[in-house]
């Protein structure tokens, strides 16, 4: 049995100098590593974190419309060689996020709720994402 290759846990630096090509030394090797994720001919993961990160400096710091973050990182989580197990709920927070005004945290959250995992929360969002949740 083929043993499993090597999974790359990608950091926040990574994403945002491949998306924003604004480093000349950095941003050229971030593309090349994120073009070999885009063919899958290396595996990596996007942790629910790096995804928060990447949208708040984008949003904050970058004032980069919420369509335009959305759009780019559901393209990087779809790239053949991202290996997420929560691909489809973290693709479902991001499409929340662009259409609700809700932060990303409670989108992720909701999107992860089921009836084994229960959002308890005081925030009144949860109703409107849908989330299975409790309020204490």
């Amino acid at each position: 049995m083929k043993q499993p290759g090597k999974v790359y846990l990608i950091d926040t630096n990574i994403i945002l100098r491949y998306l924003l090509e604004d480093h000349q030394e950095y941003s050229p090797r971030a593309k090349a590593f994120m073009m070999e994720i885009s063919k899958g001919t290396k595996k990596a993961e996007i942790l629910d974190v790096v995804i928060v990160e990447s949208i708040y400096v984008m949003e904050k710091f970058y004032n980069i419309p919420k369509n335009e973050i959305v759009d780019k990182l559901s393209k990087i989580i779809n790239f053949p060689g991202v290996a997420n197990p929560n691909r489809s709920e973290i693709l479902n927070a991001l499409l929340k996020y662009e259409s609700l005004d809700i932060d990303i945290v409670d989108c992720i959250l909701a999107a992860m709720s089921s009836s084994e995992k229960v959002v308890v929360s005081f925030d009144k969002d949860m109703e409107r994402l849908k989330a299975v949740s409790e309020v204490l």
